[in-house]
């Protein structure tokens, strides 16, 4: 007994350790976007000779959302502009980048409603719009991505889900980073459009705003490691395909390539200035499939990547030691989820007094409210910082994240484990979109030229 006991107070020592460290990081990341000098991204660079360009668009019964997409991408238009999806389509204006260096190619991937349809009238209108239909081998954005760069005719790939409203610049400013020849992948900033829809969609317009206007831009800002996303990015075609394509068996696609860059020598870039609007999941049944496929994919990735990362000679010490803090996160709502056990059972045992497990549980579960794994401090600056300070009031209605996320981020690490010692094949399960077929694109978004970058309320 006193070994179980002492393991259980190790254990303890442990996760304050771990939430030290990790508290440590993110408030240097705060620290440092709130008063260090911005590291300058690559959007001020004016080139000429464009490079060719493929834009890739997954699609899995996706006819509520298939049409404002290619419209936007078609005309260049911005999502503050009351775009009418069914009027756009006659007024073909220029584009922010030369058509004859783009080419847009939506994915169907195995789709059964109406986005085959959508797609060939768009192909048979715009000669640089060349759907691919698929619906032979594995379903799933890593292969559909696969099976695109296969017959794409650009040198720069870039991704946006088919829910997302891409403003009119974007494409330039993901493309001219590549300019730089170390540049392997480029991320933009990712920015809910639907906050207001309910309780939930503002709570994760919280997360995203954490997650990219602080943390992706202070890793950018110190020279750590950003995180492609897998959407409002982009990377080079050869690189990818030197390297076999994307692991059909990962379900992050995008963390995977992020670490496969990097070990290999090269850049991943962020780009704070790139905003593209998404559709945020507005049920929590929904939210749940998402953050557990997410945790899922991502602990893949820290099982076939740790090792790599640190053997690699192209990164520093501190590039190192936050990709190692990276790779761990999906990590940290189950290692905190433990310790309340571990407090739990110290109390029944007469090893621990009452109101230091209360301490402790106060401590997990204030530091825990997160999404995307951004500490209160680093989400309030960034709605500071995005001249949002409304939003400021729903902080302490984080915590419901916390217990939602910490059940579901738990039950996408076993799955991992089980993936990674079985070697099943891993199924890609779509986020629902709730957008109306008809709906025209929301009207609130500001544009991003010469504009702040954010919407308030």
């Amino acid at each position: 007994m006193e070994v179980v006991i002492l393991i259980l107070k190790i254990y303890f020592i442990f996760t304050v350790c771990v939430l030290t460290i990790y508290s440590i990081r993110h408030f240097l990341f705060t620290l440092n976007r709130l008063f260090s000098e911005q590291r300058i991204y690559y959007q001020d660079i004016v080139d000429s000779d464009l490079r060719k360009i493929t834009i890739m668009i997954p699609m899995h019964n996706e006819e509520k959302v298939a049409k404002q997409i290619l419209d936007l991408l078609i005309a260049g238009a911005s999502p503050h502009e009351d775009v009418d999806p069914h009027k756009i389509l006659d007024l073909l204006v220029a584009a922010d980048y030369p058509h004859d260096k783009m080419e847009i190619m939506p994915i169907n991937d195995f789709s059964s409603d109406e986005t085959r349809r959508i797609l060939d009238e768009y192909a048979a209108k715009y000669s640089y719009i060349k759907p691919v239909h698929r619906y032979e081998g594995k379903r799933g954005k890593p292969a559909a991505l696969n099976e695109g760069m296969k017959i794409a005719t650009g040198e720069i790939i870039i991704v946006f889900d088919a829910d997302y409203l891409p403003p009119k610049g974007i494409i330039k400013d993901i493309a001219v980073s590549f300019n730089d020849p170390e540049v392997g992948a480029v991320m933009g900033r990712v920015v809910p459009v639907n906050t207001r829809t309910n309780f939930l969609t503002r709570l994760l317009d919280l997360e995203r705003t954490g997650g990219y206007q602080v943390d992706q831009q202070a890793r950018y800002n110190m020279k750590l490691i950003p995180q492609y996303g897998g959407t409002v990015g982009g990377f080079r075609k050869d690189v990818v395909m030197s390297h076999g394509g994307f692991n059909t068996r990962i379900l992050a696609e995008d963390t995977e390539l992020t670490f496969r860059l990097l070990v290999n020598g090269w850049k991943v870039i962020y780009a704070n200035r790139a905003e593209c609007y998404e559709e945020a999941p507005e049920s929590w049944e929904v939210r749940a499939r998402q953050i557990r496929r997410w945790s899922r994919g991502h602990n893949q990735v820290l099982f076939g990547y740790l090792w790599p990362l640190l053997r690699s000679s192209y990164l520093s010490v501190n590039e190192k030691i936050d990709g190692a803090l990276l790779l761990f996160v999906y990590t940290i709502p189950l290692i905190l989820l433990l310790a309340i056990c571990d407090c739990l059972v110290l109390f029944f045992l007469g090893e621990m007094q009452i109101m230091a497990g209360i301490i402790a549980f106060v401590f997990v579960g204030v530091y825990n409210t997160f999404g995307n794994f951004a500490p209160f401090y680093q989400i309030g600056t960034a709605a500071l910082l995005d001249g949002a300070k409304d939003r400021i009031l729903l902080l302490p209605m984080l915590i419901f994240n916390y217990f939602f996320n910490t059940y579901f981020i738990s039950i996408g690490f076993f799955e991992a484990i089980v993936d990674r010692l079985t070697g099943r094949s891993v199924e890609w399960i779509k986020t629902a979109r709730f957008r109306s077929k008809n709906s025209e694109t929301p009207a609130h978004v500001k544009d991003l030229h010469g504009h702040e970058s954010r919407r308030g309320d």
